[in-house]
């Protein structure tokens, strides 16, 4: 695999029914600040960013239900969000995306979101159908470069530096295997039904597991 279709893990999204109550959750029982991300305006959704470095965890939440139901995310993140959080998906980063494409026969689609500043992030992806129905898949997401990185973000996490040591999925191996091609990434396979079941992350003095019901429910 050529540098420019390495993968890296990139972001790990948690269905939440409400932005600011499912950050003050994580910042009240895992020590995690949460940033203001924006509107997904096409897809009915909007986000906060849990910024970890290289990557990240995205809450993201339904705010317009009538454009949600005519977007596949939007439908995704409508039928599994809860009121503390679950996760969903994750999305890997790649600078090749038509490479990855091409190799999976995958359609492109753009995306864009703004800032809080009104500063406009936008990216590619590929994949997302595919992670929706079956949520151990990633999506797949090329950064426009000139938008900075989510997980670059500054964030005062009160229990200090974090960042993404591993994720834990249940999938059928040969079946992820064959999406992700030659790529190395930070995972944890168990056979069973596709789902993301845990997010590993390493603070400076401890581990932090957030499972697929992230804070009870």
């Amino acid at each position: 695999m050529s540098p420019a279709t390495e993968l890296a893990l990139d972001h790990v999204l948690l269905a939440v029914t409400d932005l600011a109550a499912a950050a003050a959750q994580l910042e009240a029982r895992f020590g995690l600040t949460s940033l203001e991300g924006g509107r997904h305006t096409a897809w009915g959704t909007a986000n906060r960013i849990v910024p970890l470095g290289d990557s990240y965890l995205e809450l993201v939440t339904v705010v317009d239900e009538i454009a949600a139901s005519k977007s596949t995310f939007g439908r995704w993140v409508d039928g599994m969000r809860s009121r503390s959080g679950r996760l969903i998906g994750w999305a890997v980063r790649t600078k090749d995306l038509d490479s990855v494409a091409r190799r999976l026969d995958l359609g492109i689609s753009d995306g864009s979101r703004l800032d809080p500043s009104g500063a406009e992030l936008r990216w590619r992806g590929a994949g997302l159908e595919a992670a929706a129905a079956e949520p151990a898949l990633p999506f797949f997401i090329e950064w426009d470069p000139r938008s900075p990185h989510p997980g670059r973000l500054s964030a005062a996490h009160r229990t200090g530096e974090v960042t993404l040591a591993r994720l834990e999925l249940t999938a059928d191996p040969v079946r992820l295997a064959a999406w992700l091609g030659e790529g190395r990434l930070p995972i944890v396979v168990q056979p069973g039904a596709p789902a993301v079941t845990r997010v590993i992350l390493r603070a400076r003095e401890r581990e932090i597991v957030l499972g697929e019901a992230v804070a009870g429910g």
